[in-house]
């Protein structure tokens, strides 16, 4: 039975079933944005309570993601999986049948932190578990196969809502992503733990880190990254039929921007092995400050709303590779995950930040303007700091290099 289990622990398993669950985590977490007005509408709530509790979600996420992170990096990521699935489905569940402003809070959290289990860990074991040329490019396919559940969940999520309300649709979406019990299996690496000479304490390792100054650039912008996919997921939707649209116009977006981003994600991660990722990541956040202005711009129509879903999902997920490549070029592969869930912490942030404002703003003045005009700053300012990072391994590595 063991000699069976350990054949699924092959490089291919292990990256068939990360991208798979990374399918399902982001798929059914990315359509959350067409449930704001129909679950505020069922429970006579303002925007901003439904904003703030994905707000929230996505902050216990990030608070919870360089844990998950440090235990992947010590013991592997099967753990870290298994017990992240139980908390996502729970979540996604609890979301549902908790009506209470509350309760729909605590629901979202319990979910926030099963989404640090599901989610970058998985990273981690796909990246030791191939050689280090085919790292870039093999996160860059499961990153792909996440904006692919993203694209797939969106119309599947809309049905469901239309047929079954957004109570029994939590608990269907719920029922779905039972199916990651059975994918973390492979996530059961191999003995990871073997201490040697050369190990730095949690300590050392956060002291090297936290004095490198690229480090700290690489978590603003990503704090950028958070801000802008969590104020677009969870509010564009609401914003097109405030200016006329179809909900199925919402879904359509959100949906496309899932289908472009497999091809970002991709080309992110092979990018990433050919130029510096610090450019690629200027390039990033520069282009959407431009995307989202032209957008705001332009008289809205569903023409304006598609191209601006395509041009943004390019763009969406594919600051992961670049900024996992840079943290695991810079700081080495080890302690990748907890490393990388420290950045992740700064992306939440931004998202928590992105999310609740959002709502609030909308609460306050009608309108979603001015978190429009931040995001347009926020995209200029990420362009800047990311362009001069040293893509340059730290002297240590080098050292145990020679």
């Amino acid at each position: 039975m063991f000699q069976v289990l350990d054949k699924f622990k092959q490089p291919i398993f292990v990256l068939i079933a990360g991208s798979i669950l990374l399918a399902l985590a982001f798929g059914i977490r990315h359509s959350f944005g067409i449930f704001l007005i129909p679950v505020s509408e069922n429970n006579h709530w303002g925007r901003e309570v439904f904003a703030m509790g994905l707000a929230f979600q996505n902050l216990m996420w990030g608070v919870w993601q360089p844990f998950a992170g440090r235990i992947s990096d010590k013991i592997g990521a099967g753990i870290v999986v298994l017990v992240g699935s139980i908390l996502y489905t729970l979540g996604l569940f609890l979301m549902g049948f908790l009506s209470t402003k509350t309760g729909f809070l605590i629901a979202s959290g319990i979910l926030g932190i099963g989404m640090s289990g599901v989610t970058f860990p998985i990273f981690g074991a796909i990246s030791r578990s191939v050689a280090m040329e085919k790292r870039s490019v093999s996160i860059g396919i499961a990153m792909s196969c996440a904006s692919l559940g993203q694209f797939i969940m969106l119309p599947v999520s809309l049905t469901i809502l239309q047929n079954f309300g957004p109570t029994l649709s939590f608990g269907i979406l719920s029922i779905f992503s039972l199916i990651m019990l059975v994918l973390a299996v492979p996530m059961f690496e191999k003995s990871i733990n073997q201490v040697t000479s050369q190990d730095f304490s949690l300590k050392e390792i956060l002291t090297e880190a936290f004095s490198h100054k690229g480090f700290w650039l690489l978590c603003f912008g990503f704090f950028v990254c958070g801000f802008h996919i969590l104020f677009i997921m969870t509010h564009v939707p609401a914003f097109l039929i405030d200016k006329g649209l179809s909900p199925q116009t919402g879904t359509v977006v959100l949906a496309l921007i899932g289908l472009f981003n497999i091809f970002g994600t991709y080309y992110a991660g092979f990018l990433g092995s050919k130029i510096r990722k610090p450019l690629i990541l200027s390039f990033i956040y520069g282009s959407r400050a431009v995307i989202i202005l032209i957008f705001i711009l332009f008289p809205i129509s569903n023409l304006t709303a598609y191209v601006f879903a395509s041009l943004m999902g390019i763009l969406w997920l594919s600051t992961v590779p670049p900024t996992q490549g840079t943290i695991i070029t810079v700081f080495g592969v080890k302690n990748m995950s907890m490393l990388y869930g420290i950045a992740f912490l700064f992306h939440q942030v931004g998202a928590f930040l992105g999310g609740w404002l959002g709502g609030k703003v909308y609460d306050l003045t009608g309108s979603y303007d001015i978190v429009w005009y931040i995001s347009i700053g926020l995209g200029v300012l990420g362009a800047i700091i990311n362009y001069p990072i040293e893509e340059k391994t730290i002297t240590r590595l080098q050292r145990q290099a020679a």
